[in-house]
């Protein structure tokens, strides 16, 4: 019988999980028990009723502060729920305390609801009934219950098509149509903005996000993934990769199937092979945490699972993190330590002395057992084509994970970027990201490095309210006039890489990739032909090979040769009217560490 979602399969029994009837069974007192948990997991609770479950625990319980990190775009207050055994309630206390912090986040997503309700029954277990208790002994936690708290609200029956469960759910994305997870380097949310505050201010050492799968359907209650790539500094990669199956083997003892994030190549044949989403760009939660040296877990629970399991599922998963974390926190904070001081040391580049930009899956993979379910194709006329329906019946076939990244792009780094002061929402987003820098006291002739772009194009349509740049980067060495004022970012910092992936062209989430920086490729001067001829007549007569340059092009290129337009544009690019500014980069990279320190003084 093929799978519907129906809403008769909410209250189906799920997966019992490391004594986890403590999420969803008798927890003590009665009115402690969550909206999912009172409602047989039909239902989750709305932002008032979440804000005012924290708040309670928060007055319950010594162990617990209740405070807010911002507002959204349509004046909500931003929840967080800070629980420390050491009452560590500040960021400086909790760096002083010598305990790992650990950051949960849920509902950047806001319809996929798994993470908040498992975090509130997680919370009460560890300050309330006690049953969790010895989580917090050995580390500091916060939780944002609800990060996308307008997009919360937009709560309906109709908001995930793809997810079973609960009936009526948030939106995917903020009151301003943005996908946060797209938008922690190019930072365009308010809500965002706050919680890159939240992230500088409080610095956690481990972040968490959960989530719910959209994708192919299978056995597994949950999906994970963890930055590991080159992407990654080198201490906190061997930390997670050490870290990681330890929590994966405790989930399997409890009866969870748990398998790397990730979709079968070929949905109609997974023996093909399961492509893990192994390379997280910095857009993403996973691929920023990366880049600012810290471990990034992604928790998927699998949407076509019933509620109930999705949540006892990520609150295994938690628990198993805190307490594989509980047993040797001093290696976490030695790898984050380690990291940040290497990335000050190497200005975030890798051994081969440059720092990744974009890694990619490569064609190695390992042996696995795919735990699917049995796929019927069949013909559709409404598609007019043939589609995939999934069965319940477990079909476990041989296959492969292909996991294994490759550096695709990199980059050597310079001693400091120069920004000149006019970019200003560029200038603001070093701020916003905790990147230190300064400003040229005086005006500076500088020998630098930097790029002119080609082959310039834009999209017909915009992505995530943007119309993100794509072009070919030219290296360009010069000598600049730099005023007063320029922004001097040096590299020697821990968040070094960070500023790399900002400012480099070529890194996937630059900011001139997302269309900062567009107004460099407009036009703004232009030639009349009475003018401009007379010109190129004598350009011609003036210079031989520019002249067989000429006539070779219209020999060679019908389109150009009909074109009176771009006759005259020939000669207008290489006559000293150009705009010798057009597409050029404003940003600089200062190579000599002695100059940095001469102009930093």
């Amino acid at each position: 019988m093929l799978r519907t979602l129906v809403l008769s399969t909410l209250t189906a029994a799920g997966l019992a999980c490391c004594g986890c009837a403590s999420a969803g069974r008798a927890v003590g007192a009665a009115g402690w028990r969550t909206r999912a948990e009172r409602s047989a997991y039909v239902e989750t609770a709305r932002y008032p009723e979440t804000v005012g479950f924290c708040r309670s625990l928060a007055e319950a319980s010594p162990l617990a502060r209740y405070m807010t990190f911002g507002r959204s775009g349509e004046g909500r207050e931003l929840p967080l729920l800070v629980l420390s055994g050491a009452r560590a309630f500040t960021p400086a206390a909790a760096r002083s305390s010598g305990r790992p912090l650990v950051l949960v986040q849920n509902c950047i997503h806001a319809g996929e609801c798994d993470g908040k309700d498992a975090c509130l029954a997680l919370a009460r277990d560890i300050l309330i009934t006690g049953t969790r208790a010895e989580l917090l002994r050995r580390v500091n936690l916060l939780i944002i219950p609800i990060f996308n708290v307008d997009g919360h609200e937009r709560f309906g029956p109709h908001n995930r098509i793809n997810q079973l469960g609960p009936r009526e759910m948030g939106w995917r994305t903020t009151a301003a149509n943005l996908n946060l997870n797209r938008d922690y380097l190019k930072a365009d949310a308010v809500e965002m903005r706050a919680w890159l505050r939240l992230w500088t201010d409080w610095q956690p050492d481990l972040f968490i996000d959960t989530h719910t799968t959209d994708g192919s359907d299978h056995q597994y209650d949950l999906l994970y993934a963890a930055t590991t790539d080159a992407l990654t500094a080198a201490p906190v990669a061997r930390w997670t990769q050490d870290f990681l199956p330890a929590v994966v083997s405790a989930l399997e003892a409890d009866g969870h199937l748990v398998l790397p994030y990730g979709e079968p190549r070929d949905r109609r044949d997974p023996t093909q092979g399961i492509a893990a989403d192994a390379a997280f760009l910095p857009r993403f939660s996973t691929g920023y945490g990366a880049i600012c040296n810290r471990p990034s877990i992604l928790i998927e629970a699998h949407a076509l699972k019933p509620y109930e399991r999705r949540v006892q599922a990520t609150y295994a998963m938690l628990v198993r993190c805190l307490e594989a974390l509980s047993r040797s926190p001093e290696t976490l904070r030695a790898a984050v330590r380690e990291a940040d001081e290497q990335t000050r040391r190497t200005r975030g580049a890798g051994d081969d002395g440059r720092v990744p930009l974009r890694t990619t899956l490569t064609d190695e993979s390992v042996p696995l057992l795919y735990r699917g379910v049995e796929a019927v194709i069949r013909h559709s006329d409404i598609t007019g084509s043939e589609i995939i329906a999934y069965s319940d019946r477990p079909a476990d076939v041989p296959s492969r994970l292909f996991n294994k990244t490759r550096i695709d792009a990199a980059v050597v780094p310079p001693a400091a970027y120069l920004i000149p002061p006019p970019w200003r929402e560029v200038i603001e987003r070093l701020e916003w990201h905790g990147i230190g820098f300064f400003r040229l006291k005086r005006a500076e002739q500088l020998q630098i490095e930097s790029y002119r772009f080609e082959d310039v194009t834009f999209p017909s349509r915009p992505y995530e309210g943007r119309f993100p740049a794509n072009y070919v980067t030219v290296p360009t060495r010069e000598t600049r006039e730099f005023v007063a004022g320029t922004v001097v970012v040096p590299l020697n910092q821990a968040r070094a890489r960070v500023a790399v992936h900002l400012l480099e062209p070529e890194a996937p989430d630059s900011l001139i990739a997302w269309g900062f920086f567009n107004a460099i490729f407009e036009q703004k001067e232009y030639a009349e032909v009475y003018a401009l001829e007379p010109i190129a007549q004598r350009m011609l007569e003036d210079d031989p090979l520019l002249r067989e340059e000429f006539e070779q092009k219209l020999r060679t290129d019908p389109a150009f040769a009909a074109d009176p337009g771009a006759r005259l544009r020939f000669f207008y690019q290489r006559s000293p009217y150009w705009d010798q500014r057009q597409n050029v980069y404003p940003v600089a990279r200062l190579m000599d560490e002695m100059v940095l320190q001469r102009i930093g003084k």
